[in-house]
């Protein structure tokens, strides 16, 4: 548990602060401060409106970005003071539940708090649908377990949602993680199609969003619509011996890890799970290569 702790407690290439860590020094270690700084420094793109903010489209293309020091770097060119401060709405940095969630886990992993990004799906949003979510996770040392943590839901979302439970401590039955929805749907106790965002949903998503989250555990948080591997095969390209590993994977991501080691052999082993240095991804002028070291 020691390494595994100590592995988390490190940032990887999406999270490191790089030349803007100083600027995380400032912020509290509280993790309800904490997830409230980060609110007062990020705005949800889809919630930007219903916040009085209609965005401009070069605003809106800060979705884009991946790692934690761009992110904080745009931030700061809006908004240069301290992050302890809230900025307005409209100098507030533009994102998704992703970046709320990897900018969460950057500061954790910056104060030596194990923390890890996890992708999959929120059942609070919509009735009877599991909504393409992420949130972030980190080890509460006090308990002495793994805790989901929603950065995204401030107190304007959690009134509008009708938020039923702590969103620093998200039920495991309320955000789905990956692995656990690849097995629900494939064990038929849930339906493919009830799984997804806007008009997209099924197996087929529910992999994507899995696979990210095998690629964020090993600490390759990447954007909700990048693909490589077996997240970026077609169905009808899997064989047999590709839905043995999926399942294989799955029981080995269906809650917090507890056999981390052998899923990190896995992953580092195989090209189907492994991010590479270059991958493709979707967006709204369609499908571009991306070299993630760049």
């Amino acid at each position: 548990m020691d390494s595994l702790l100590a592995y988390y407690a490190q940032p990887g290439a999406m999270t490191d602060a790089g030349p803007y860590a100083t600027h995380l020094s400032e912020l509290p270690g509280d993790i309800d401060a904490l997830c409230h700084a980060v609110q007062g420094l990020m705005l949800h793109i889809f919630w930007a409106e219903r916040m009085g903010v209609v965005l401009p489209d070069e605003r809106k293309q800060e979705v884009q970005l991946r790692s934690a020091r761009r992110m904080l770097g745009r931030l700061l060119e809006l908004d240069d003071r301290p992050l302890t401060e809230a900025r307005p709405p409209e100098r507030k940095l533009v994102g998704n539940c992703r970046d709320f969630s990897v900018m969460l886990t950057t500061i954790l992993r910056h104060q030596g708090v194990p923390a890890r990004a996890r992708c999959g799906f929120g059942r609070y949003f919509l009735p009877d649908h599991y909504e393409d979510h992420w949130v972030a996770e980190y080890w509460d040392a006090q308990d002495a377990r793994w805790r989901l943590v929603d950065a995204q839901l401030d107190a304007f979302q959690c009134a509008e949602l009708k938020i039923a439970f702590d969103p620093l401590d998200v039920p495991r039955d309320q955000f789905i993680v990956g692995g656990q929805a690849w097995k629900l749907c494939r064990s038929g106790q849930a339906d493919p199609d009830q799984f997804g965002i806007f008009d997209m949903h099924g197996l087929w998503f529910v992999r994507g969003d899995f696979l990210r989250d095998v690629a964020a555990l090993n600490k390759t948080e990447l954007l909700p619509w990048d693909g490589w591997g077996l997240a970026d095969a077609p169905d009808e390209a899997l064989t047999a011996e590709d839905y043995a590993l999926l399942d294989q994977i799955a029981e080995l991501t269906y809650g917090d890890v507890p056999d981390f080691d052998v899923l990190r052999a896995l992953y580092a082993a195989d090209d189907r799970l492994r991010v590479p240095d270059t991958i493709r991804s979707y967006s709204d002028v369609g499908a571009v290569a991306v070299q993630l070291s760049a």
